[in-house]
């Protein structure tokens, strides 16, 4: 498929719409084109197939009895009722919670009950979980649980009910509840990834990411022409925002697959002639290993997105060369803001697109702010990232003094986030405030070490995170992850260190992993990190 031009562009662009009304629109002014594939399935929408069944379900919702403002839970891998469900539930004004597909029952205990969800659509489970069984150790159960797939179990309700349902809802009813929902309702909450541990419903309205995936799709140079394969989880803002919505405003077809595999990715960008695609660098890494990937034709690929970590050059340099992603752009953000705050350009050169994030995307302001004082600092310092606009969301559910602690009275969004910004308006995020080490009154930037720590010719990555001790409050600690059949002489690292880093900074103590903890977005979870590594030299002690 080709790259469309902006007469293109413009006809199927759209904004300040809610989320039902996109879908609307689109089966008006793209009714044919392609909308949803899942190959494996043999499922090809149009806009026009998408929007039908889009309002069957809506129509069963309300059959149902769900209501507008309701919180909906949606327990599934990247299946195509998860994208339905999207539609359907603005459609009725209900509020679509996403769930991580990794979770346990302790976790989705506290999710239903925090999120106080009426209804709950899962699956029968993903990676040897068993949803159902979770959700019944739970005892969190909601009032309506609908099971997506075969062999509904007897405690559940089987999702092609809805169409039963749906017979005895007329379409002027679903017209009249569609009416009633504006674009600044909440219409997504998602909890947050949890890298500090403690998870937050934030709520987003339409206002939020619908233009939020229009600017991204417009820094993509999206148009009906393009189709992107989607891999990436849609329980995600990177899945269900930049994703499903960044291809939608412009008309794009959406190519998912149910979970992550790289085979599976390079199978679809060649059998579907994808012109996108997104992942953390952890996999676009993976598909390029892939033993036979010269056997897949990318050629068709133009741009996309990177996120959840910077990209190192190699890496950008491969992806772009083997992969044709000349165009790949980074985005950076946070749930709370949509979740893009700032995005590089399509024509970046590569040190913008491996040492910066880009710059703020459009309707977006951005300040960093020294965290003691309250003062905006200078082009090129560090201090938090702060943002204002459209993408801020609304607050958390039901935590007013977490909201109070986010946000300030006149709409600054607090990341959480050490940046600096530029004399030319690029970002660069040097860590988490949280995650500074303050080791004997010294304040140290994990990302400093792990640069220094990645150039060592046997560390593939490196993640540094503070540890408690006695004598300087924190000491520096790292887990290191090697590349393949090598061997490295701990003491060795220390010295190489030393040459490059000022000695308060060179860790003290460290261990080698297999791999990292990670939220669904790709970051490293530290916290979990320094709670092993604490524990393993409590055990070293006691010994």
């Amino acid at each position: 498929m080709g790259h469309g031009g902006a007469s293109e562009a413009s006809a199927a662009a759209f904004r300040d719409v809610t989320v039902g009304q996109l879908l609307s629109r689109l089966a008006v002014s793209l009714p044919d084109s392609d909308a949803l594939v899942y190959a494996d399935r043999q499922l090809r929408w149009s806009f026009a197939d998408l929007e039908r069944e889009a309002r069957i379900i809506a129509r069963g919702l309300i059959g149902a009895g769900v209501q507008r403002g309701d919180r909906v839970a949606v327990w599934a891998t990247n299946v195509p009722e998860w994208i339905v469900l999207q539609f359907a539930l603005a459609k009725v004004g209900a509020i679509l919670v996403t769930v991580n597909t990794s979770l346990r029952a302790r976790e989705i205990e506290y999710l239903l009950r925090q999120s106080e969800a009426s209804t709950l659509f899962t699956i029968s489970g993903f990676r040897g979980v068993d949803y159902m069984e979770e959700i019944r150790e739970s005892g969190a159960r909601p009032a309506r649980v609908f099971f997506i797939g075969d062999n509904c179990p007897a405690d559940a309700r089987p999702y092609a009910e809805l169409r039963t349902l749906a017979v005895n809802v007329t379409e002027k009813a679903l017209d009249d509840r569609e009416s009633a929902v504006g674009p600044d309702d909440v219409i997504n909450m998602q909890y947050t990834s949890g890298t500090t541990g403690f998870p937050k419903g934030v709520m987003l309205s339409s206002r939020n990411i619908v233009n939020n995936g229009y600017w991204v799709g417009e820094g993509l140079g999206y148009t009906s022409a393009d189709r992107l394969c989607l891999s990436v989880p849609l329980f995600h803002c990177f899945g269900c925002v930049l994703g499903v919505l960044g291809a939608y405003t412009h008309g794009a077809c959406l190519c998912p697959l149910e979970a992550f595999d790289p085979a599976g990715v390079l199978a679809i960008v060649d059998r579907e002639k994808c012109t996108a695609l997104y992942g953390v660098p952890t996999m676009f890494l993976a598909e390029l290993e892939r033993p036979d990937f010269d056997r897949y034709d990318v050629s068709s690929l133009r741009t996309g997105i990177m996120a959840g970590a910077l990209c190192p050059e190699p890496l950008m340099r491969r992806v772009i060369d083997k992969m044709h992603l000349a165009e790949l752009t980074i985005v950076y953000g946070l749930t709370e803001t949509s979740p893009g705050l700032t995005q590089t350009q399509r024509s970046a050169d590569l040190v913008e697109r491996t040492q910066t994030v880009g710059r703020a995307m459009p309707e977006t302001t951005l300040r960093i702010v020294d965290p003691q004082t309250g003062d905006d600092v200078g082009p090129g310092i560090d201090g938090e990232l702060w943002a204002q606009g459209y993408a801020v969301m609304k607050g958390y559910y039901n935590m007013p003094e977490q909201t109070a602690a986010a946000m300030t009275s006149d709409g600054w969004l607090k990341s959480g986030d050490q940046a600096s910004i530029d004399q030319e308006g690029r970002v660069r995020i040097t860590g988490r405030i949280k995650d500074i080490i303050i080791r004997g009154g010294e304040n140290i930037a994990p990302k400093e070490v792990e640069d220094v720590l990645r150039t060592h010719s046997a560390i593939a990555d490196a993640s540094v995170y503070a540890v408690a001790d006695a004598f300087f409050g924190e000491e520096v600690a790292a887990a290191l992850r090697l590349h393949p059949g090598t061997t490295i002489d701990l003491d060795g690292v220390h010295d190489f260190c030393h040459e490059r880093l000022a000695r308060f900074k060179i860790p003290k103590h460290l261990r080698i992993v297999d791999g990292f903890p990670l939220t669904a977005s790709g970051k490293v979870q530290k916290y979990r990190l320094r709670q092993a590594h604490e524990a393993e030299l409590k055990s070293t002690l006691e010994c």
